[in-house]
C-alpha cells in the first residue's frame, strides 16, 4: 500500500505543507504537539501529545511486561508499576516480523518487547463509546501504527479509539507440548491472550481517557477480523467487549493442538533446546528463532493442521482460554448477546493474485481447470454462476473472485449464519467501490475498506485515488460504525436502512458510492460454494 507522504512512527507526516496546514490549527488546549495533561492510570502517570483538531494521542502506552527472556512464548504478565511520568508521545515497538511490506513506515521499529497499544480521544471527561482495533496481517505481521489505522478521525467523531500491537508468528503462537509444564499450556495462544490484556487494561483504565469501558466495541479486518472472532470464543475475554465487527476476517475455527504441539517441538529441536529448559529457551538469539520457522513448519507438513488458515503459527486450540474454535461447529455460547457487524469487500482475492502473470492470458479452458480443482463437485454449475455473477470479467478476474470468495466471503456468511441463531442482531455488508489506482486491478480488493472506515484516505491518496470519492464511502461506512460502538445499531443518516441479517431474507448493506440494501446478493454463488 502506497501513502501519499513518508510517515513516521511520531504520527506526522513528513512534508511542509502538510505540517503547515496542521500547525495552522490550533488545539483547544494545547498548541500541535504540546504535552497533554497527565492521565494517572492504574500502572503509573502518562502524558500524551495534542494532534490537529483539538485530539489527544497517547502512544505507546505499555499494558503488559515485556514478553521477553524468561516470559518468551508465556502468557501475558502483569506489568511493574512506575511512579515518573511516561512520555506517550510515539508509537511502541511492533511485533517482530519480515520487513518491507507496503504500508509500513520507514522508521517502524521491531522487537519481541512490543505489549503497546495506543489511545486518542477528544477530551478526557466524559463517557463516549470505545472502539478497540486488531491490525491485520494475518497472524504473522501488521502493526498498530500504521498511517492506515491513526485514530483521529473516530475521536473527532465522539469515540475513543484504542490500536493494540501484541505477538504475532512465532513469537505469538508457538504450542510447545506438554513436557514444557503448566507454564506453556496454552503458549500456542499466547498472542491473543495478549489481546485479551489489552482488552483488560481498556476495562481498568479507558475512563482516565473519556471512555466508557461498559460499551467497549472490538474491531478488525483480514487477521483482525480472525482475532475478533477468536475473542468471541475466548471466556477469558468474556465482559471486556460488548458489540462486535468482524471485516474481511471470519475465522470459524483454529489449529488442532496436536499439529501446535508438534510443530512446537520441530521447533525447539531445531533450536536445540531440550523439553523443559526455560533458560535455554530464553537465551536464543531472536533472530534466529524468527528465522527457523519455515523449516519447522516443513517439518510437519503432512500433519494434519485443521483447515485453519494455512498452517504454521497461528492460534491454536488449548482447550482453556481456548475450548474450541470459537464458530465451529456451532457459535460459542459466550457469543449469543454480542451484537455483530461482518462483512467482505466485493474482489478480495485481487489484492493476493497482483503475482499471478498466467491470469492476464488465463483462456475460459484454464479458468475450468482451477475451478475444477477448487470446486470438483459443483463446477459444472459454478464456472456458468460466476460468469453470470460477475458480467464482464475476464477468465482470469474470475478466477480470481472464486478464490476471494472461498477465502473469506464463504465463512462471513456462515459464521453469519450461526450467530444469528442466538438471537442477537447481525448486520451483513459488502464493499463495492472499485479503486481507479494501479490500473484498476485491484477492483473492490482485500482491505481497500479500511480508510473509509478510519476516515485516513488523506495519508493514502496514492492507493485510493483522488476527488471525494473516498470521503463519500467514509462519510457512508464510518458514520455506521460509530453509529453501531454508540448505540448496538449501525442505523446513519447517511445510508440507507439496514435491516439485520436473517436466514430468510439475507438483507446486505452494499456499501458504494450510492449505497444499497439487497437480499441474498449473490444467492447462487452461495448455495453452491457452501455446499
Amino acid at each position: 500500500m502506497q501513502t501519499q507522504f513518508r510517515v513516521s512512527r511520531r504520527g506526522l507526516m513528513v512534508s511542509a505543507a502538510a505540517l503547515g496546514t496542521l500547525a495552522a490549527t490550533r488545539a483547544l488546549a494545547g498548541d500541535l504537539g504540546a504535552a497533554t495533561a497527565i492521565v494517572n492510570t492504574r500502572n503509573g502517570p502518562v502524558r500524551g501529545r495534542w494532534e490537529s483538531g483539538s485530539i489527544q494521542s497517547f502512544k505507546g502506552l505499555r499494558y503488559a511486561a515485556p514478553p521477553i527472556g524468561a516470559l518468551r512464548f508465556r502468557p501475558p504478565q502483569s506489568i511493574a508499576p512506575w511512579t515518573s511520568v511516561v512520555d506517550a508521545a510515539e508509537f511502541g515497538n511492533a511485533a517482530i516480523q519480515s520487513p518491507g511490506q507496503a504500508d509500513m513506515p520507514f522508521d517502524e521499529k521491531h522487537s519481541e518487547d512490543c505489549l503497546f497499544l495506543n489511545v486518542w480521544t477528544s477530551q478526557l471527561a466524559g463517557k463516549r463509546p470505545v472502539m478497540v482495533w486488531f491490525h491485520g496481517g494475518g497472524f504473522s505481521s501488521g502493526a498498530a501504527s500504521r498511517p492506515t489505522y491513526w485514530g483521529d478521525h473516530f475521536a473527532r467523531d465522539g469515540v475513543v479509539l484504542v490500536s493494540v500491537n501484541h505477538r504475532l508468528n512465532v513469537f505469538g503462537y508457538t504450542q510447545l507440548p506438554d513436557s514444557w509444564g503448566p507454564d506453556y499450556a496454552s503458549s500456542g495462544i499466547a498472542g491473543m491472550l495478549d489481546c485479551v490484556e489489552a482488552l483488560k487494561w481498556v476495562q481498568a483504565n479507558i475512563a482516565m481517557f473519556g471512555g466508557d469501558p461498559n460499551n467497549v466495541t472490538i474491531f478488525g479486518e483480514s487477521g483482525g477480523g480472525a482475532k475478533i472472532s477468536l475473542l468471541l470464543g475466548m471466556p477469558p475475554a468474556k465482559g471486556l467487549y460488548h458489540k462486535a465487527i468482524i471485516q474481511s476476517g471470519a475465522a470459524l475455527g483454529a489449529t488442532p493442538r496436536p499439529y501446535a504441539q508438534a510443530l512446537g517441538g520441530a521447533l525447539t529441536e531445531l533450536l536445540g533446546v531440550k523439553p523443559g529448559d526455560a533458560a535455554a529457551l530464553a537465551a536464543v538469539d531472536t533472530q534466529k528463532v524468527f528465522d527457523s520457522q519455515q523449516a519447522a513448519i516443513d517439518k510437519v507438513a503432512k500433519l494434519d493442521r485443521g483447515g485453519f488458515l494455512s498452517g504454521g503459527f497461528t492460534p491454536s486450540i488449548d482447550g482453556r482460554a481456548l475450548p474450541r474454535g470459537p464458530f465451529a461447529p456451532e457459535a460459542a455460547d459466550m457469543a449469543a448477546g454480542i451484537p455483530l457487524i461482518i462483512g467482505t469487500n466485493k474482489d478480495e482475492g485481487t489484492m493476493f493474485a497482483l503475482g499471478d502473470k498466467a491470469l492476464p492470458t488465463l483462456t475460459d479452458a484454464g479458468l475450468e481447470e482451477r475451478v475444477r480443482a477448487a470446486y470438483p463437485k459443483q463446477a459444472d454449475k459454478l464456472i456458468p454462476a460466476l460468469r453470470a455473477t460477475y458480467p464482464g470479467y475476464s477468465p482470469g478476474e474470475l478466477a480470481v473472485a472464486m478464490n476471494g470468495n472461498k477465502l473469506f466471503w464463504v465463512d462471513s456468511v456462515v459464521l453469519a449464519e450461526r450467530k444469528v441463531r442466538q438471537g442477537a442482531p447481525v448486520w451483513m455488508y459488502r464493499m463495492d467501490r472499485e479503486l481507479p489506482t494501479m490500473g484498476g486491478r485491484l477492483k473492490a480488493g482485500h482491505a481497500t475498506e479500511l480508510s473509509y472506515v478510519f476516515g485516513t484516505y488523506d495519508n493514502i491518496r496514492d492507493f485510493v485515488g483522488s476527488g471525494d470519492a473516498p470521503a463519500r464511502m467514509s462519510r457512508q461506512m464510518r458514520t455506521a460504525w460509530i453509529a453501531f460502538a454508540t448505540t448496538g445499531n449501525p442505523q446513519s443518516p447517511a445510508i440507507p436502512a439496514w435491516p439485520p441479517y436473517d436466514l430468510v431474507k439475507r438483507q446486505t448493506m452494499i456499501f458504494n458510492l450510492e449505497s444499497r440494501v439487497e437480499s441474498d446478493p449473490h444467492a447462487q454463488l452461495r448455495q453452491l460454494m457452501k455446499s
